[in-house]
């Protein structure tokens, strides 16, 4: 069964969407509705804007979600979902290659995202650390102990977990997941803590976008990172959405079961490798490619 899989914050590079842009009739239509959706012209960033142009949360989530939608829509006849799933941000790219979501809902609900994580960063120091060489449940177990607010965030593959929370909280996880045994435990450079009770008011302020969206039932079903199962009522997707920005992404778990669930190839659509490479770490019989515009190499 084939699986198409799309890729969350940290992927994106200059020059992202400018082939298909150059290419493709459909997609540079749809660069130039988003820009006229969004208000400024993002293609101008995402074709030629400096590194830390695109690093800007109003950028670089709307970027992203750009490259992988687009991509997927200029696929044509061969983008044949039997299944989807994105890590984080790339859960809307899925839902709108799934058809669940338009490609403008979509957009506006990404760039509000964007936005109301931003405010909920400001608000209090938070962030992320990336944990190596642990098990998950150790990972936890040590976060439950330390004083203020750190809890799990990204299950990438076994023996890789974020953990996210208040800063003080992240550096005391980190020296004691050191002394546990961590290969590293190496703080990101992120601006919040994304995926934790950090992000509370962003979800509340989400919950009220997400629930005035018509939703529609996806055409194939789509692996939510907060349950890591097969979803399809849209009830259930919307739920699942909200809840999203403070509870962890189930990567891991998701991958394992779609593949439970027979799938056997897995496409990553939009910018970079990094699903393909956490795909491989969790199951290293999996086969994985990139999407391309003309023609699909394997990887």
């Amino acid at each position: 069964m084939k699986a198409y899989i799309f890729p969350g914050q940290g992927a994106q590079f200059t020059g992202m969407g400018l082939d298909l842009y150059e290419n493709s009739p459909e997609a540079q239509h749809l660069f130039e509705d988003a820009n006229a959706i969004l208000g400024f012209n993002i293609t101008d960033i995402m074709f030629e804007g400096t590194a830390e142009q695109l690093k800007e949360t109003n950028v670089t989530q709307p970027a992203i979600f750009l490259h992988s939608v687009i991509l997927a829509k200029t696929l044509g006849d061969s983008f044949k979902p039997e299944m989807v799933a994105g890590h984080s941000l790339g859960e809307f790219s899925a839902l709108v290659a799934a058809g669940a979501l338009s490609f403008k809902d979509g957009l506006k609900l990404v760039s509000q995202r964007a936005q109301a994580m931003q405010k909920a960063c400001e608000l209090q120091p938070s962030t992320m650390a990336a944990v190596l060489g642990l098990e998950d449940k150790v990972v936890e177990d040590i976060c439950a102990q330390i004083d203020g607010v750190v809890v799990a965030a990204n299950y990438n593959c076994p023996g890789q977990l974020v953990i996210s929370g208040e800063v003080g909280a992240v550096e005391r996880a980190c020296e004691a997941l050191k002394e546990a045994g961590a290969r590293r435990a190496l703080m990101l450079p992120v601006g919040g803590a994304f995926h934790s009770p950090m992000m509370e008011p962003a979800r509340e302020e989400l919950a009220a976008a997400i629930e005035n969206t018509t939703f529609s039932k996806p055409n194939c079903p789509i692996y939510q990172n907060v349950t890591a199962t097969a979803i399809t009522d849209e009830n259930e997707i919307k739920a699942n959405l909200i809840s999203q920005l403070t509870a962890p992404v189930r990567w891991t778990q998701s991958v394992q079961q779609m593949i439970k669930d027979g799938a056997t190839l897995f496409t990553e659509v939009g910018p970079g490798k990094v699903l393909q490479g956490l795909v491989k770490k969790i199951d290293r019989e999996a086969q994985t490619e990139s999407a391309t515009l003309e023609t699909k190499t394997d990887e």
